[in-house]
């Protein structure tokens, strides 16, 4: 027991006395060490290094770098800092020097440690097919990531950005888990939309380029909505009787919709399109296309006017009156005809009256 007490208050003297420097020192000195590189970033498990040059005008100074992990190694007024495989997340390096009397003047080094995300995975807070105009959640879930508050998580639907890049609030340095979350308001341009989601982790200048980035499968969506109408022809109709006619009730919808028609007429239709051959006036009305899914229905009308065509009726007039006058023609003729012959004569009385006549006596 007794060494055990002993051990232990040699072990706090030793900590006192080798982070003494780090809680007296001051980092604001005129002429503090300096580090090359200022800054660095490094893979949680990668080999790192750095120098530092301390008062290069003092003479008979003590210097030294605190860090808890790695080798340093003195040369004239630079020490240099050497870690084989850093294993820890947040190591605090330190460089000082004390002048006399006790005057202590050190440099922190600027170091981040990191560690890219170990998977992303994407999720909606629903399952199964959305409705049109409904509100949904979007979530990324970053795993194992360090430092979170250098990741930025953006959504997209396709190849599109949603919304703007989300970052973290949360100061950790070692690896956490972090879930991140966007609302969005559902359409029909979402259906068969792909979602997913991506982490970037952003280390300035002096981290790895490109950023590190870790994506998330993609989840293909399904979004039913009601019927919406295709066609943008009028729903008043003007069509010439003998014509053919069209009615073009096409929709879309999901799921896909069907179609009920009905009119005064009694004919049955089915379909999208209604098609009449050949129009006559018997066809004149409203006829009424319902587009219906289990989502809503749509309801189209068209009101139909047959044009009743004079054509026919001019051709048979006139041949009417065609053949009137080749009747009166031909019954004329035939009556010239009849009167002409029943004053008709013979020239050969006509020659033998004469002859009498000329053989009479004066």
């Amino acid at each position: 027991m007794v060494f055990s007490h002993k051990f232990s208050v040699v072990s706090l003297m030793t900590f006192l006395r080798v982070f003494h420097v780090s809680f007296s020192c001051d980092k604001h000195c005129a002429d503090r060490p300096v580090f090359t590189p200022a800054r660095l970033v490094v893979k949680h498990g990668d080999p790192t290094s750095a120098d530092c040059s301390v008062c290069p005008t003092c003479i008979d100074i003590q210097y030294d770098v605190e860090s808890p992990v790695g080798d340093t190694k003195k040369s004239e007024n630079k020490i240099s800092w050497t870690v084989h495989r850093m294993t820890e997340w947040q190591p605090s390096i330190l460089c000082y020097y004390t002048l006399p009397p006790q005057v202590q003047c050190c440099s922190k080094l600027n170091l981040t440690v990191y560690q890219p995300p170990d998977s992303v995975s994407f999720n909606f807070n629903h399952t199964g097919p959305m409705l049109e105009g409904h509100q949904y959640t979007l979530q990324c879930t970053v795993q194992d990531v360090a430092p979170v508050e250098n990741l930025i998580v953006t959504f997209y639907r396709g190849q599109t950005a949603l919304g703007k890049p989300q970052s973290s609030i949360n100061t950790e340095k070692k690896p956490v888990t972090e879930i991140f979350s966007l609302n969005i308001t559902t359409s029909k341009e979402d259906d068969g939309g792909q979602y997913w989601c991506e982490a970037k982790l952003e280390l300035g200048p002096e981290g790895p380029q490109p950023p590190p980035v870790v994506t998330s499968q993609k989840i293909t969506t399904a979004v039913y909505y009601k019927p919406q109408r295709m066609s943008t022809d009028s729903d008043i109709i003007t069509v010439a009787e003998g014509n053919s006619l069209q009615l073009n009730c096409s929709a879309v919808g999901n799921p896909s919709p069907s179609y009920t028609w009905t009119s005064a007429n009694p004919s049955y239709f089915k379909g999208s399109v209604l098609t009449i051959n050949s129009v006559t006036s018997a066809h004149k009305g409203q006829y009424n296309c319902s587009v219906s899914n289990h989502v809503g229905t749509l309801t189209v009308t068209f009101n139909v006017d047959v044009e009743v065509s004079y054509i026919g009726i001019i051709i048979g007039v006139i041949a009417a009156v065609a053949l009137l006058v080749f009747i009166g023609v031909v019954v004329l003729y035939s009556f010239v005809y009849k009167a002409n012959r029943m004053g008709q004569y013979n020239l050969k009385d006509v020659f033998r009256r004469a002859d009498n006549t000329l053989s009479c006596p004066l």
